[in-house]
């Protein structure tokens, strides 16, 4: 079975890190594979968001330790393969098309990075995140300028100082996910249906939100407001603008092309 399995219906893409025997750990392939994977899936018109999660009852274990052990020289010769346009983080980082991360078991070190780059997280009540420098590997993914961002500077200073494993409760509690399901299958389960309603969302406004929100990262208020405008006024020449107005004034639901 492929170590990155893709499947696409009603215009949701899950993708599924496939590696159970090896608790979804990472081999070197399987990065650019898992990048490639989403960018292929975003470029699909068909697709309207993408759910990220892992196989079994693990998210992943992050990078396969017993593999890079045997390894450690091409390790060092990734510094100059390093293909950056391919890394599963910064295509995460990238993509207009909204990504929910159905943590359904632990998630440790490169898979930590996984889960936070994602737009929503669900996850498992007993799911953990592992820091990665608790094995003496450090955050590489930008999970270091992220996660400050999302729960501030403490909670992640406890988390990478300490070592100390995060559960989904504590996560819940801290603003890394938004919502805890019961079981690995659960958790499944919940990013599936916020998936299918976001996929009955109309997908050019949700993709402009998206940009939007990743350009005020770094944007000035006034230059932002700009940039927002530009990006409405073509709104109102589409399809699904058009059929937004007939669902409203004829009290039914509306049925989104993407046109």
């Amino acid at each position: 079975m492929p170590a990155i399995l893709v499947e696409t219906s009603d215009h949701v893409a899950t993708v599924t890190i496939n590696r159970p025997e090896r608790k979804n750990s990472f081999t070197i392939e399987m990065f650019d594979q898992l990048g490639d994977a989403l960018r292929d899936a975003a470029r699909d018109p068909d697709v309207r968001c993408i759910v990220l999660t892992g196989a079994g009852d693990t998210f992943s274990a992050g990078l396969d330790l017993v593999e890079a052990a045997e390894q450690m020289e091409r390790l060092d010769q990734i510094a100059f393969t390093f293909e950056a346009d391919r890394s599963p983080a910064i295509v995460l980082q990238e993509l207009d098309v909204p990504v929910i991360a159905a943590v359904n078991g632990a998630a440790a070190g490169y898979a930590v990075g996984m889960a936070i780059h994602a737009d929503i997280r669900v996850m498992a009540r007993d799911a953990r995140f592992v820091p990665a420098t608790k094995r003496n590997l450090l955050p590489e993914s930008g999970d270091t300028w992220l996660l400050p961002r999302l729960v501030g500077w403490e909670q992640a200073a406890r988390f990478y100082f300490l070592g100390e494993d995060m559960t989904g409760e504590q996560a819940l509690a801290a603003g890394v996910v938004s919502e805890v399901a019961d079981d690995s299958d659960a958790t499944k389960e919940r990013a599936a249906e916020m998936a299918a309603q976001i996929a009955a969302m109309p997908p050019q406004a949700i993709q402009a939100a998206k940009r939007l929100m990743r350009a005020g990262r770094t944007d000035e208020y006034s230059e932002h407001v700009h940039r927002a405008l530009l990006q409405l006024l073509p709104m109102f020449r589409t399809k699904d603008f058009a059929e937004a107005l007939a669902a409203f004034f004829e009290k039914r639901q509306p049925h989104f092309t993407g046109e």
